[in-house]
Parts: structure tokens; C-alpha cells; sequence
């Protein structure tokens, strides 16, 4: 039997594309021969997984999972909405979600990670049910959030299954009052982030270049219709003020009474949780946002292959 080195199992991933655990595997199989080792992998259907490397995935999933003081939530695309619904999948979404809990990595430390089926790592589990279920796949994103003394609240607007949905929503609330109340708090505002699509927390963590960007529009606008400078600076200002309401968490008016400032919602929440509470952070995942979708026409397509 050859010598499986390393060098010769990453010979063998760059020519088929399989996951590292997988060629090494191969090589076992085949006693280090190399070219059996391929035929190997493409009988088990894992190198036809790196030609579909290249091709579109804007569809998939969001997915999150919270422990009592952590949670998780992660971006997995897929080519189409219907493999969304696949059984084998959504199993590994609910998986890479358990891999990530609670160890704050980025996406290419956690691929790299061992996934919970021994032997593998995250990105050899998603190169397996490539091969499987014969659609590219492509972890895109993850993020966590972490609580001292509060609670981790969720929400998963469209969703297909438990934790699995088209746009995921974590908030961290920081309070030492009480947990249900607070938890139930937190899920209403999670709805309200789905819904308002918040870009930032509060005031000071606006993007300078996004806040003069506006400014410089605002004052371009006011000045096209022939107002004097000193008119001008307060217009500016009122529509600064509007402009914090539409990006700013603290600032949006709840979308579930039409009238209250977040901020505000939090002082009165406060009278009936028993302590004081603030938002430590959120995150908000929409499935596909920021990914340039290209648009096909399916009967020219269909046309084509026929010619």
C-alpha cells in the first residue's frame, strides 16, 4: 500500500473537488492509488460536486439556534427554493447551526470546522450533500450574539420548519428583570426589525459617509427649489431627524402601535419587567439580500436545447 501523505490527499481534493475527509478516504480505500481514488470518488458522486461550484445559489435558507445566553443564527444558499424543503438540507443547516454555537468563528474557520457526523468537517458535509442532492450549496454568513444578564430573543419570518425560514432576526436584551416577560418583549421587537429593516442600533453607530451622503441630498433638494441658506440648514436637520426614524433602531416608530419610538417602548417595558433594559445588539438575515440574482428566460432556454 502507498503512503497517504498530505500532499498527495490535496492532490487529490484540487483534481476532484471532494471534501479533504472524503479523498483522504479514497486513498484509504484504494490503497493510495491515485487514479482509483478518482474513479472512487466519482462513483460516490463527491467529485461532481466541484463542477457545480461555480453556478448560482441565491436560494437556501436562514437558520439560527440560541442557547441561555448565546445564539447563532447562519445564511446556507442553495440554487433553488425547492431544495429549501429538502429533508437532508434543512439537517444541515440545523447542524452547522449546532457547530457554531457559541464559538464566535467566521465562516471559513467554521467550515474548516468538524462537523457532528465523526470524521467530517462542515465544508466536507456540505461538499456530501452537494453530491447528493446534486445542487450547489455555499455557507454564505453567520453571526452570534451573547448576553450577560438577560435574554436572546427570536424571530423567523417564512418559516419551513423550526428555526429555518427566509428572514431570521436574534436581539440580545440586557435587563435583570423578569426572563418570560422580557423574552416576550424581545420577540415583538424581533417582528418589528423583520419588518423595518433597521440599519443600524442607535445614532452613534450610523455610517459617517451615509449620514453626509444624505445630508448633501437633503441640502441639494432644498436648495433646487430656491430656498435661502438659513431655511435651508433646518430643513436639513428635520430631514436628518426623519432619516435617523427610517435606519435607526432606537429612533423607528413600532410598527405594531404606529406611534412609539423603540426607545420609548423599552422605558415602558421596563415599569412591568421590574428592571431597566436596553437592546445589546441585534442581527437581521434576509435570504439572498446583496446577491445580484440573474434573471433567465426558461422558454429560451428550453428553445435552446432543443436546437
Amino acid at each position: 500500500m502507498a503512503e497517504i501523505t498530505a500532499s498527495l490527499v490535496k492532490e487529490l481534493r484540487e483534481k476532484s473537488g471532494a471534501g479533504m475527509m472524503d479523498c483522504k478516504k479514497a486513498l484509504v480505500e484504494c490503497n493510495g492509488n491515485f487514479e482509483e481514488a478518482v474513479d472512487w470518488l466519482r462513483k460516490k458522486g463527491l467529485s461532481a460536486a466541484a463542477k457545480k461550484s461555480g453556478r448560482e445559489a441565491a436560494e437556501g435558507v436562514i437558520a439560527f439556534g440560541t442557547g441561555e445566553s448565546q445564539a447563532t443564527i447562519i445564511e446556507l444558499n442553495a440554487e433553488t427554493d425547492f431544495v429549501a424543503r429538502n429533508d437532508k438540507f434543512q439537517a444541515l443547516a440545523h447542524n452547522i447551526v449546532k457547530t457554531a454555537l457559541g464559538s464566535n468563528k467566521d465562516v471559513e474557520a467554521l467550515k474548516a470546522s468538524s462537523y457532528p457526523e465523526a470524521g467530517q468537517t462542515v465544508a466536507d458535509a456540505i461538499t456530501n450533500c452537494i453530491a447528493v442532492i446534486g445542487e450547489n450549496m455555499n455557507l454564505r454568513r453567520v453571526g452570534y450574539l451573547s448576553v450577560d444578564n438577560g435574554v436572546i430573543a427570536s424571530y423567523m419570518h417564512n418559516a419551513i420548519a423550526d428555526g429555518l425560514g427566509k428572514i431570521g432576526v436574534l436581539i440580545a436584551l440586557e435587563s435583570t428583570g423578569d426572563k418570560d416577560k422580557l423574552n416576550e418583549l424581545g420577540k415583538k421587537i424581533a417582528m418589528h426589525i423583520a419588518a423595518a429593516r433597521p440599519e443600524c442600533l442607535d445614532i452613534a453607530s450610523v455610517n459617517p459617509e451615509n449620514l453626509e451622503k444624505e445630508k448633501q441630498i437633503f441640502a441639494e433638494q432644498a436648495r433646487n427649489s430656491g430656498k435661502p441658506d438659513n431655511i435651508i440648514e433646518k430643513m436639513v436637520e428635520g430631514r436628518v431627524k426623519k432619516y435617523y426614524q427610517e435606519v435607526v433602531l432606537l429612533e423607528q416608530i413600532f410598527v405594531m402601535d404606529n406611534k412609539t419610538p423603540i426607545s420609548q417602548i423599552l422605558v415602558e417595558a421596563a415599569k412591568t419587567i421590574g428592571a431597566p433594559v436596553s437592546i445589546k445588539n441585534y442581527i437581521r438575515y434576509e435570504l439572498g439580500e446583496g446577491i445580484a440574482k440573474t434573471k433567465s428566460d426558461f422558454a429560451a432556454e428550453v428553445a435552446s436545447m432543443t436546437n
